[in-house]
């Protein structure tokens, strides 16, 4: 079992910046392909970047390509996503999910590839 605790959202104006973090236990995160997910008030949950279990792979919707920057911590368990040149369409409850995988790694996309979700955190941004 992988609980995962997302932080670091909160309001900032248009253009501006937030990191968010998100923490896992267990003592294999490297074996994990981890994602970040964005739901916004009655919408459905979409996925917004992927990274491997290494860091050395990474994955992201067109909407924030360029934007936002995944990447992983796997001696401190934390997988992060850096969100620049936010934008009033950005605001949602973002999530972190987690699945594990062995082999070779694919980016998962969609809700259901997932096992294991954080509670979510939500973004703001001010026009």
């Amino acid at each position: 079992q992988v609980q995962l605790v997302e932080s670091g959202g909160g309001l900032v104006q248009a253009g501006g910046s937030l990191r968010l973090s998100c923490v896992a236990s267990g003592r294999t995160f490297s074996s994990y392909a981890m994602g970040w997910f964005r739901q916004a008030p009655g919408k459905e949950r979409e996925f917004v970047a992927a990274i491997n279990g290494i860091g050395g792979s990474k994955y992201y919707a067109d909407s924030v390509k360029g934007r936002f920057t995944i990447s992983r911590d796997n001696a401190k368990n934390t997988l992060y996503l850096q969100m620049n040149s936010l934008k009033p369409e950005d605001t949602a409850v973002y999530y972190c999910a987690g699945t594990y995988y062995v082999g070779s790694y694919y980016p998962r996309r969609t809700v259901s590839e997932y096992d294991y979700w954080g509670q979510g955190t939500q973004v703001t941004v001010s026009s």
